[in-house]
């Protein structure tokens, strides 16, 4: 077995979850905006259903850790990538351009109910599965003043859907279906349940 991985992410969430379950890591970075690596490319496709798009997303973000693996001659360890999405009315939410965006997706998320969907997906020696996870998360009625004042906090951004469950955005929450850590970024229970079924000790 193995008791170590390399993660195929720049979101400091995921890092702190992993460390929380007590599993080892080694980081992998993605070239970040405006000069992304193609083959993980997170623009959705006409059409595409938010479910169809995360996992797509998360597959891809492995594999391509993977291959990053092999050119760098890395340790042949499992690559496990994620990808968080929100979709609310139909449509796939995903992180803020700027302020004004982020007030706006905040007021139609306001006294609503809206699904996070995370997707995760391993790679190793051929081999590419993912799991997802999918929660609901109620908010409160949120005035233009708490919204402006979230936003000016600076937590907004990089995030999908303009927030962050675990910081001042909690407040917002008055209801919850599913799993918290999902809503974070990556689902603790069925990121080892995953990561067993590679032989990863977790």
């Amino acid at each position: 077995m193995s008791g170590r991985i390399h993660l195929a992410s720049r979101s400091p969430r995921r890092r702190e979850l992993l460390a929380q379950a007590g599993i080892a890591f080694d980081l992998i970075a993605f070239r970040g905006p405006p000069r992304e690596d193609a083959e993980i490319d997170e623009t959705p496709h006409p059409g595409e259903a938010a479910i169809d798009y995360v996992v797509r997303v998360a597959r891809a973000k492995a594999a391509h850790g993977q291959r990053i693996v092999g050119w760098r001659k890395l340790a042949p360890w499992p690559v496990l990538a994620a990808d968080t999405t929100l979709e609310f009315a139909g449509e796939i939410i995903g992180k803020p351009d700027d302020a004004e965006h982020a007030r706006e997706i905040l007021a139609r998320l306001s006294g609503n109910t809206h699904r996070v969907l995370t997707a995760v997906a391993v790679a190793a020696a051929g081999r590419l599965d993912s799991v997802l996870s999918v929660s609901e998360v109620t908010f409160s009625a949120l005035d233009a003043d708490e919204i402006a004042r979230y936003v000016a906090s600076g937590e907004a951004f990089d995030k999908a859907g303009a927030y962050g469950i675990q910081g001042r955005a909690g407040a917002f929450v008055t209801h919850l279906s599913g799993s918290y850590t999902g809503v974070m970024g990556l689902p603790l229970h069925e990121t080892t349940q995953l990561l067993r079924s590679f032989a990863v000790d977790c």
